[in-house]
């Protein structure tokens, strides 16, 4: 008769002898599927002293690999220094394109300024998300609360969510032949 509990084998004579469990635990519904903890148990090994891992996220020969790439700390430095450089070249571009194009923008907005006052003053309003005329709470109160949640969390001035995904498919409908564009008076 086997038991549930054996005794390990002491290191030393000061290490008292440890208990270890030879059965197995019961399957757990949060680990999942037992495959992926299989395939996550070949890919990350628990010991990880004697060999490379397969995904190369862990090799013990790094030292001597970065020895034969970069002989040098004269070479590493050089190399460091010129991944810096090049990333403050990136920088310098993007605030350059971003300084560009808010030029544009701010001519673009004072001409705006001296053709129409009014829709200049209505570009820059500044307006609070959160606040709701009394039309949209009095709307919002005779919805079902599901639709009123939705409306709720909806943020003005963004694109509106319950908007048609445009689609190259016809109506359901079909084609309106009897449909003629409204004629605004000039």
């Amino acid at each position: 008769m086997f038991s549930s509990l054996s005794a390990c084998k002491p290191r030393t004579a000061s290490h008292l002898p440890c208990q270890v469990r030879h059965y197995a635990k019961p399957a757990d519904a949060a680990m999942g599927d037992s495959r992926l903890t299989l395939i996550r148990r070949t890919l990350y090994p628990a010991n990880l002293r004697n060999k490379a891992t397969p995904t190369g996220t862990w090799r013990p020969d790094v030292r001597q690999t970065v020895q034969r790439a970069i002989p040098s700390v004269q070479a590493h430095n050089t190399i460091e220094r010129a991944w810096l450089l090049h990333k403050r070249h990136v920088r310098k571009r993007r605030e350059t394109e971003l300084a560009r194009k808010f030029e544009c923008m701010r001519q673009a907005m004072d001409e705006l300024r001296s053709i129409d006052l009014r829709l200049y003053m209505e570009a820059n309003k500044v307006e609070d998300p959160r606040r709701r005329s009394q039309i949209e709470m009095d709307m919002a109160k005779a919805m079902p609360v599901l639709e009123a949640r939705a409306f709720d969390a909806r943020i003005r001035g963004l694109f509106p969510r319950e908007a048609k995904i445009p689609t190259d498919t016809p109506s359901k409908d079909g084609w309106n032949y009897d449909w003629k564009p409204i004629e605004r008076p000039l």
